[in-house]
């Protein structure tokens, strides 16, 4: 699978030709599918929330950006139907588009639904992750990040890559979030990690990792 995490969707077009290269052809070629699940999960989700993100009346660009075709994957219905229905849908995508909110209520139901199973298997397959929909994807949220609480307890996520994610840096609807918090967040994190601005995505291929950004970021070393 490749990567394209971001902070804040496809928001510029440094973010917008790494996606497009990571797919290999233009986006009106290209079929998606949105996941909203995570904003479900988050204090602030709401189902208005979810609507403009799927009709692209987000400020944060994915649903939008003219694709050939778009649907919607809800995670939470995925246990209630035969998995020789969904799976298709899932292996014949070229883009998943996925969702900010609750990073560990979408790793809860990306594994009860089974798609953290197919994830190995879907080689050509782009996923585009926003915020929570990034963070999933790494070892560890960090508990500054947890809201929504998973049954076993904790802050681990799938660990698909090896470092974590700090969104949202510097954001002005964010105080919170500023550099010397990602990095006392950083601190507490094992392993190397990253602070990124909602101008920024880290692109992963391969095993490559790579920062595309017309924003400002930060490695933290382990």
């Amino acid at each position: 699978m490749r990567l394209l995490l971001t902070s804040a969707g496809v928001k510029n077009p440094s973010i917008q030709n790494a996606l497009v290269d990571l797919i290999g052809k233009p986006i009106a070629d290209s079929n998606a599918l949105c996941i909203p699940t995570a904003g479900y999960g988050h204090p602030q989700g709401s189902p208005g929330g979810a609507w403009r993100f799927i009709t692209g009346q987000s400020s944060t660009p994915m649903c939008e950006l003219g694709w050939k075709s778009l649907g919607v994957l809800e995670l939470t219905a995925l246990p209630s139907i035969e998995k020789e229905r969904w799976v298709p849908w899932v292996r014949e995508t070229d883009v998943l588009l996925v969702n900010g909110g609750d990073a560990l209520y979408l790793c809860h139901w990306m594994r009860e639904s089974g798609l953290a199973d197919l994830l190995p298997s879907l080689r050509e397959t782009v996923w585009v992750g926003l915020s929570a929909g990034s963070m999933v994807m790494t070892p560890r949220i960090g508990e500054d990040f947890v809201g929504w609480k998973p049954p076993t307890g904790g802050d681990s996520t799938l660990g698909i890559v090896d470092f974590s994610i700090f969104p949202h840096l510097d954001h002005e609807l964010l105080p919170e979030n500023t550099m010397a918090e990602a990095e006392r967040w950083a601190a507490e994190i094992s392993g190397p990690a990253y602070a990124i601005d909602d101008e920024t995505a880290i692109r992963v291929t391969d095993g490559t990792v790579d920062v595309v950004s017309e924003g400002h970021w930060k490695l933290f070393s382990s």
